[in-house]
């Protein structure tokens, strides 16, 4: 098989940080371009971004990373759209952008996800997912009720990859992974079901939902327009795409439940591909992967995303440069003895009760600033070992391996915690950027460069590092998570006290 010279370019828009990933057929990382998501709070627990920003953002980014790459725009092969799953991004009934777009942290419609997931054993056999604060109907039934012209002015509704899609081709598609990670599909059919709009008292909106394709089909080309903003030739063939963790387990080649994938970035997400749906009773999701699979998950907003905030709300302004490769010795010089106090990573939700805020106990005046941000590392790593053991009752034994991806990966002493704290091997990836390799293995199989997502991993994937547990470290941190956990029981009835406070404080 020839396979000379092709060039993928993957826009991964991430709740943080937005990337353009130039990649070759053999996965090997040509160009990187990176920037801030660009992300309103006109209001506390609202997370937007404005979509005309964005769009001039990406198109500003896609001509550097061709700079960067030294390649023409028609020296592209192909255009993939990654991003982060959940959320909401509306067009009106004129396929026109209208209103600013809602991020996948935003926490506005808690306390109707809470009423919704009280009674989610009515859909759970539909759509086999729970209800979560960020999902298309929760936030489209609190737009109905506080926003009720906008919620009429609404003609489609997409995920996040299939705006940017909408945005390059000129066409309303939504790909089927993202729609079943919304509670939209029924998962047997692969289908929207109108039980479910009936269910969040959104009838109106069955009918507002676009086509559905899966990950690998071709959705039209590049438009003269987009062309102008990305520097992109007319004409390019554009893919449906998948949301990040889709796109990151592929990447990091989990395609059976003998290997799991660990994003830890803005969210924690914790996934393994199965024959088989997880049971409601597990907590977990179930969603339509690429593969034919079902993925399961488990995952909140409690990742890495945290660390950043925390290192930004203890700088002098907040916008001042983090000094990682400091943080990285104060992790390779310590160990899990160092920090005291027990941090809960709950800055953008939780994983526990929806009133959750972030937490930091056990801070005393002897503490060191180096030991507080120990203690965040370990409370976000806490966070994700809830969720694996959340999916090892599920698959009823441990994987061989974990496959880690997200900002987490850039720090080795991370990774071994995440390891030693999971008691399992770790293993990273030599590619830095995973969705856009996971975009780009997509379009190697959309393309026909490779026959299916196996044969793709086997040529552009590669394993970099392994991480082995240090089982002295593992004891201490069983130890440490022992009071995490039991520190939550604790707190568990104190959250909504917390909360109506703080809402007294906003009038």
């Amino acid at each position: 098989m020839s396979v000379q010279h092709k060039h993928f370019l993957v826009i991964d828009n991430g709740g943080t940080n937005t990337k353009v990933v130039i990649l070759d057929e053999s996965g090997r990382q040509l160009a990187v371009v990176s920037f801030p998501t660009d992300g309103v709070e006109r209001r506390p627990g609202f997370r937007e971004v404005n979509p005309a920003q964005m769009w001039r953002d990406i198109g500003k980014a896609t001509k550097a990373s061709l700079a960067s790459a030294g390649l023409r725009g028609d020296e592209i092969d192909a255009v993939v759209p990654v991003g982060h799953g959940k959320g909401l991004y509306a067009l009106d009934a004129d396929a026109r952008p209208f209103m600013d777009c809602i991020l996948s942290s935003d926490s506005r419609a808690a306390d109707l996800a809470t009423e919704f997931e009280n009674h989610v054993s009515k859909i759970y056999p539909i759509s086999h997912q729970h209800v979560m604060v960020m999902q298309f109907p929760v936030l489209l039934r609190w737009i109905k009720e506080h926003e009720p012209e906008k919620y009429r002015s609404i003609g489609y509704v997409l995920s996040n990859k299939d705006f940017i899609r909408y945005f390059l081709t000129g066409e309303v598609h939504e790909e089927r992974g993202d729609a079943s990670g919304n509670n939209l599909v029924n998962l047997e059919s692969g289908e929207y079901d109108r039980r479910l709009f009936d269910f969040f008292g959104i009838p109106e909106m069955f009918d507002k939902m676009p086509d559905l394709v899966n990950a690998t089909d071709q959705c039209g080309s590049i438009t003269h327009e987009a062309s102008e903003n990305t520097g992109i030739a007319e004409g390019t063939p554009v893919y449906a795409g998948m949301f990040d963790i889709d796109a990151c387990s592929i990447a990091t080649g989990v395609l059976s439940d003998d290997v799991f994938s660990i994003t830890a970035g803005t969210w924690n997400i914790n996934v393994f591909p199965s024959k088989t749906k997880a049971p409601e009773k597990s907590g977990c999701m179930n969603s339509l992967f690429p593969t034919g699979d079902v993925l399961v998950e488990a995952s909140s907003p409690t990742s890495a995303g945290n660390l950043d905030n925390m290192l930004r709300m203890l700088s002098k302004d907040r916008k001042q440069t983090i000094d990682y490769s400091a943080l990285e010795s104060m992790l390779s010089s310590t160990d899990a003895r160092f920090a005291r106090s027990i941090f809960y990573p709950f800055l953008y939700g939780s994983n526990v009760n929806l009133g959750a805020e972030g937490t930091l106990i056990g801070l005393r005046g002897s503490d060191s600033l180096e030991q507080l941000l120990r203690s965040v590392y370990e409370g976000v790593v806490f966070a994700h070992k809830q969720h694996v053991d959340q999916l090892l009752d599920v698959l009823g034994h441990k994987p061989k391996v974990i496959r880690i991806s997200g900002g987490a990966c850039n720090s080795p002493g991370w990774v071994q915690m995440f390891s030693d704290v999971l008691g399992i091997p770790v293993e990273t990836v030599a590619v830095t950027e995973l969705g856009g390799l996971g975009g780009a293995i997509c379009a190697a199989v959309g393309s026909g460069i490779y026959d299916d997502f196996d044969e793709a991993v086997e040529h552009m994937t590669v394993v970099e590092r392994r991480f082995e547990p240090d089982l002295e470290q593992t004891a201490i941190y069983g130890r440490k998570y022992t009071a995490y956990e039991d520190l939550l029981g604790v707190l568990d009835s104190g959250w909504n006290i917390l909360r109506d406070m703080q809402k007294e404080l906003e009038v």
